[in-house]
């Protein structure tokens, strides 16, 4: 209780060993070990300068009421890897690095519950949250001042409840060929995180993107799952589905698309949603969803499998292509625009 750290000297023998297994954090639990803080100060200002880093199978950090700030790369406020457990209350995070999410994980992953408090990045490839792990954060302000806003890799999740979050990517990380976004789900390839379906839900609160598109998934298979959530777009595009040519090799570039299926509840979306021939989106409105929006303007590429409920509702802004719908044409307001499926015209 009403500890302070101060790092200001030190390194890891490998930034892997610093990103994996906590070398040189400035609080690192590890081996089981249970480590409760409340108040505490923690500052570091050395790469690989995570925070507070739970470590392995049966260790868990419980932190509340605390400050974490962070200078270096690769120094994340908190950070879980290895099957670690992370418990966060009220927390006031910032941190100032590249590749410094507010919440991290890496390899190994874990379970991280956040709830209450601020967490800032303000460096590059610095997400409000990283995830190869459980992360789910409630009540809380995330903002990624120069980075995406979210990221989940490979088979693993983020749950935002009534959280406010806000993300401004203001360039490409290492070629031209990168997609610049909000919220980004997808499979690296490196090891870093199981290959399986990944999953992004949020309930209530806000999303705004400063740059970008809302959405971007590639090269892996994740359900999205929205409910009365207040979108800010940057941009025209909701959700960009599609393969990568990135020199970061996201997968084997022609068969690297994304596999997505999209829940929206009591949602209001606008914009646009762009599916790429080697991808495919189910897409299903319902409980009074309204989309303001068109699929594929440009022609049916994807497979896109939609499903309007008797109660929600399309207002096209351009023609949309699909390969199957399900509901009431009804229920959609042309706009002059025209409704095609399974490339034939019905509306």
């Amino acid at each position: 209780n009403n500890i302070t750290v101060n790092k200001t000297a030190g390194s890891s023998s490998s930034a892997d060993n610093g990103d994996f297994y906590g070398m040189n954090a400035g609080l690192l639990a590890q081996n089981g070990a249970t480590v409760t803080l409340q108040n505490a100060t923690v500052n570091t200002s050395v790469k690989n300068g995570n925070g507070v880093f739970s470590y392995g199978t049966g260790t868990t950090v419980n932190i509340s009421d605390s400050t974490i700030r962070t200078t270096g790369d690769c120094s994340g406020g908190i950070q879980t890897t290895g099957g670690g457990t992370t418990n966060a209350s009220n927390l006031d995070v910032e941190t100032e690095g590249n590749s410094s999410a507010a919440i991290r994980s890496d390899r190994g992953g874990g379970t991280i519950h956040a709830d209450g408090g601020t967490y800032v990045t303000n460096g590059t490839g610095s997400p409000a949250v990283y995830s190869t792990a459980e992360i789910s954060v409630f009540d809380a302000i995330l903002t990624a001042n120069n980075s995406e806003g979210i990221v989940v890799e490979g088979k693993n999740s983020v749950s935002l409840t009534d959280c406010d979050l806000t993300g401004n990517m203001t360039g490409t990380y290492q070629d031209d060929s990168e997609n610049i976004h909000n919220i980004m789900i997808y499979q690296s390839m490196s090891g870093d995180a199981e290959v399986g379906e990944a999953s992004f839900a949020a309930e209530g609160g806000s999303i705004t993107a400063k740059s970008g598109d809302m959405f971007y998934v590639t090269n892996t298979d994740c359900t999205i799952s929205l409910k009365d959530v207040a979108f800010k777009l940057a941009n025209e595009v909701f959700l960009r589905v599609e393969g990568n040519s990135s020199g970061r090799g996201w997968g084997q570039e022609g068969s690297n698309g994304g596999d997505v299926v999209l829940n929206a509840e009591k949602q209001t979306m606008e914009g646009q949603i762009l599916v790429d021939e080697i991808s495919s989106l189910k897409l299903n409105l319902t409980e009074g969803s309204s989309f303001t929006g068109c699929i594929n303007p440009d022609g049916a590429e994807g497979t896109v499998d939609m499903t309007l409920s008797s109660d929600s509702t399309w207002t096209l802004t351009g023609d949309s292509y699909v390969s199957s719908f399900t509901g009431s044409t009804d229920n959609i307001t042309a706009n002059g625009c025209h409704l095609y499926v399974d490339g034939e015209q019905v509306l």
